[in-house]
């Protein structure tokens, strides 16, 4: 009898022991995240004002009070900066995916809600109550979200990418940085943010030094083909533009006006790239070749040093157009078709 107690005793205070020990775990867990919120909190970073762009292009100033915790992300390299500085929990959506999120983000972007617009309607919007919307300029014209003063008088403050903005001048890489240490401050993640653009800055420098060498600069094209027929070329006032040419390459025509193909021609590049977007749903390598196809597969194009060196190449619009994070993808792709032969 004495034993049993004795049993019943022990097991009873395990028992304690493990419920301690959980309650123990669960305290700490809400202490961190207590730290965590009271960091991104600090009530001496805030308030922090930033300068952002409504739909004409005009600048807007921002003030945000505290960290924003309903943040709508809409579109790739939004949502995906969003996801590279940790902000995952201060998303209250997302929409607008071309494809998917990288490997290393998939298990963070699981946690966020996805809309099935791909595109968010007003009323949409509307009932999420989002205290920030992060987008391009494109989403707030008059048929979509609307003037964005509307939703700052509402509580919703609102943040542009730079390189989407309305008749802003040149898209450049210092935008896309500038948009990536914007969103640091606001979010008061700065060391993240700017650990990001040094990884960029790191990788344009180590392949200028070893472009420098090089006795005679590249000469690039970067073109997208359209079901119509058309050739858009991108030239220096194009993000991809100002990519090459900071990777220490020559836009084979810098001035960004639509090409017919006697054009290219007689351009003559010794790279060609070529840009595609896989929607969601799309096959990536289908769309890719079916790309590449439109230069490798028409006799008129045969003639070029680009197709008979085999430097025909594909950059996806995402890593070269209001890139975000993808930015780095971007310069790393460029600069492989500008460059086979460095490391």
């Amino acid at each position: 009898m004495k034993r049993l107690i004795s049993i019943v005793a022990i097991i009873s205070l395990l028992l304690s022991l493990s419920a301690c020990s959980k309650n123990d775990i669960k305290d700490e867990q809400n202490k961190n995240n207590e730290v965590v919120s009271e960091n991104l909190n600090d009530k001496n970073h805030y308030p922090v004002t930033i300068t952002t762009y409504d739909f004409e292009g005009n600048e807007v100033k921002t003030t945000y009070e505290k960290v924003p915790e309903k943040v709508l992300a809409v579109y790739q390299g939004s949502i995906e900066t969003m996801l590279a500085l940790g902000l995952e929990d201060r998303m209250v959506a997302a929409a607008g995916i071309d494809n998917e999120v990288d490997d290393s983000m998939k298990e963070a972007f699981e946690k966020v809600e996805y809309l099935t617009e791909f595109t968010p309607s007003k009323e949409t919007v509307t009932m999420l109550q989002p205290d920030m919307i992060l987008s391009w300029g494109s989403i707030f014209a008059e048929d979509k979200l609307g003037d964005i003063n509307t939703w700052i008088e509402k509580g919703t403050n609102t943040y542009i990418n730079t390189n989407t903005r309305r008749d802003g001048g040149d898209r450049t890489l210092e935008n896309e940085y500038n948009d990536i240490l914007n969103l640091g401050k606001i979010f008061n993640v700065e060391e993240k943010a700017e650990a990001l653009v040094n990884e960029m800055k790191e990788e344009i420098e180590k392949v200028e030094k070893q472009s420098n060498s090089q006795d005679t600069k590249t000469k690039a094209l970067i073109v997208e083909f359209n079901s119509k027929g058309a050739i858009t070329n991108y030239g220096a006032s194009s993000l991809g533009g100002n990519m090459v040419q900071t990777l220490g390459a020559e836009l084979a025509k810098p001035d960004g006006q639509d090409l017919g193909k006697e054009d290219i021609v007689s351009l003559n590049p010794d790279v060609i790239f070529v840009v595609y977007m896989p929607y969601s749903g799309d096959n990536p390598e289908e769309v890719k070749q079916t790309n590449l196809d439109y230069i490798l597969k028409d006799k008129t194009f045969a003639s070029l040093d680009a197709v008979k060196n085999k430097r025909v190449v594909p950059i996806m619009l995402g890593d070269m157009y209001a890139s975000g994070v993808r930015t780095k993808d971007g310069i790393v792709n460029f600069a492989k078709g500008l460059y086979p032969e460095l490391d």
